[in-house]
């Protein structure tokens, strides 16, 4: 099963046949689909679609867009919002440099002010990033160690960058750009990602991936982004959709933690689950973590040994 944890179903886009769309991704394995906000109107809007569908979570918070009148009122009102038992989530929250929407000091204010209140609820964090790679940067490095954890969605950064904020403990996701033909060097950065630090997306009704684009996006397509991944990191689909919803399931809750495996098959290797006497420290080991490895949960036996089929 797949967990699209991006996609704007409150838009226009969608308001004639919304059911129609929901019953699409459900024939396409699509088990969960995490809905941000870019407002407070549409923060109450994404609560109304949780209320409605059972498959569906919510973000609350305010887009970089829509942060030229911030008042730290608001705040307050996000903080009552997050109250409602399917929010999972701060955001869609960021900056956005590209367009001039709206002043770059009320974009940084209220980003603050949002990271603030997530790190204050222990909620996550879905952010929007755009021509502000150094501005991001600065900003979410001075979290670092405040239990901070951010999704960087529609990631268009550098694999430097990357890298940098996993080492924070923080999660990237991609959307459909990365099935576009020129998006050589943005396939390049999800190849030299690991599994275990990526989030499916679709960013609905926006990035429709090949061979639909032009189209209107929708959840039901987030099978081809896990595909292209797959294609990627030359595994098959099934393991990046067993490998993404067990991160969507640490990264937000959302889902059940999966059962443990004392043999899990990784590529053309089957590796065994044997012993939890090991008092050694192995870099690819995450024994002293959450004990989890391509979506596999590994908690009983904290170790980790290969054998070639």
């Amino acid at each position: 099963m797949f967990i699209d944890t991006h996609s704007h179903l409150f838009l226009p886009n969608f308001e004639n046949d919304l059911d129609e769309v929901i019953e699409r991704a459900r024939q396409n394995k699509v088990s969960y689909i995490i809905v941000p906000a870019t407002d407070i109107a549409t923060s109450k809007q994404t609560l109304e679609l949780a209320d409605k569908y059972d498959l569906i979570y919510a973000a609350v918070g305010v887009h970089p867009h829509d942060t030229g009148k911030w008042d730290a009122s608001w705040i307050k009102e996000i903080e009552e919002l997050t109250k409602h038992p399917k929010v999972v989530a701060i955001g869609e929250i960021g900056l956005d440099y590209y367009y001039d929407f709206s002043p770059k000091e009320k974009q940084i204010e209220a980003f603050r002010a949002q990271l603030d209140l997530a790190v204050k609820l222990k909620l996550p964090v879905v952010i929007h990033n755009r021509e502000s790679d150094k501005d991001m940067m600065e900003i979410i490095s001075d979290y670092c160690g405040n239990d901070l954890r951010a999704q960087f969605h529609c990631f268009n950064s550098s694999l430097e960058d990357a890298l940098k904020y996993i080492g924070m403990n923080h999660i990237i996701s991609f959307t459909g750009n990365i099935t576009f033909k020129k998006s050589d060097e943005l396939r390049t950065i999800v190849g030299g990602i690991s599994l275990n630090n990526l989030l499916l997306e679709t960013d609905s009704p926006f990035m429709t991936p090949e061979p639909h684009r032009g189209k209107r996006n929708e959840p039901a397509n987030v099978r081809l982004v896990a595909e292209k991944i797959a294609e990627i990191h030359k595994t098959k689909v099934e393991d990046i959709a067993k490998v993404t919803s067990f991160n969507a399931f640490r990264f937000f809750g959302i889902g059940d933690k999966n059962k443990i495996s004392y043999t899990y098959p990784i590529g053309k290797n089957l590796y065994i689950n044997i012993t939890n006497r090991c008092n050694a420290d192995c870099f690819f080991c995450n024994r002293k973590g959450d004990a989890t490895l391509h979506g596999y949960n590994l908690t009983s036996c904290r170790n980790i040994y290969g054998r070639d089929r």
